[in-house]
């Protein structure tokens, strides 16, 4: 699915450049707990999540994670999105709430990363 099929599902808004819309998405994976993001997630995955912080788009670069959902309505600080924009992570941010947000994308055949 690509990243902007993604932001018509939630009615996000794109924070960086819109020509990362054209991103493959393979699966996704919802957390707040950055601990967990390292744990389970491996490329080509969509993070969801309403941490909006700094650290989030250092997993994201640790994890090879291109793209990254804020839900909720949080707004990471400019200084997040540039460097987000500074390691070619693509940023949206919806007003959904993340169990809602997660449900259309699985809705629409998006399916989450296996732990197993």
């Amino acid at each position: 699915m690509k990243l902007k099929e993604i932001k018509e599902i939630l009615d996000a808004e794109c924070l960086t450049d819109e020509a990362c819309l054209e991103y493959e998405v393979e699966h996704a994976f919802g957390s707040d707990l950055m601990s967990d993001v390292l744990a389970f997630v491996d490329d080509n995955t969509l993070l969801l999540t309403g941490l909006v912080n700094p650290q989030v788009i250092r997993t994201a670069e640790m994890m090879d994670i291109k793209q990254i959902v804020f839900v909720r309505g949080k707004q990471p600080a400019e200084g997040t999105i540039r460097l987000a924009q500074a390691n070619g992570i693509a940023l949206l941010a919806t007003r959904e709430i993340l169990f809602t947000a997660c449900g259309k994308l699985y809705e629409k055949g998006l399916r989450g990363v296996s732990i197993l």
